[in-house]
């Protein structure tokens, strides 16, 4: 009976919204360098005009999940909804790709650093 019920539990499926105090353009190059850069997403679908994709996560212990992400705009922010079948007592989607969303919000809007110039008109030494 207990087995059951610790089965049942995770296969309800949940919308998870985070809000974000950037555009949903900025958020989308997040969410595609997750999909595309982490080395954790099957991507099955990715639509750049609505902001959506659909993503397989999970192995052979604990099956392949399918996830989905759409981005939707508010004002100046953007809201991250997070369709999962899965969050039980082993696993987070939903919070697992959230995290990496930030990484890489992150890493995105890190300044770049800067180039090291030449100086203009110095010769080789021999």
């Amino acid at each position: 009976m207990l087995l059951s019920l610790l089965a049942a539990a995770p296969s309800f499926c949940k919308t998870h919204k985070d809000e974000y105090s950037v555009s949903c353009t900025v958020l989308w190059s997040a969410v595609k360098d997750t999909l595309r850069n982490s080395g954790k997403y099957g991507i099955l679908g990715i639509d750049n005009t609505e902001m959506t994709a659909s993503f397989i996560i999970g192995g052979t212990l604990g099956g392949k999940r399918v996830n989905s992400v759409v981005l939707n705009g508010k004002g100046d922010a953007c809201e991250m909804q997070v369709q999962t079948a899965y969050s039980g007592l082993t696993h987070d989607d939903a919070g697992d790709f959230k995290k990496r969303v930030d990484d890489s919000l992150a890493k995105l809007q890190s300044p770049q650093p800067a180039t090291p110039k030449k100086p203009d008109g110095a010769a080789p030494k021999e």
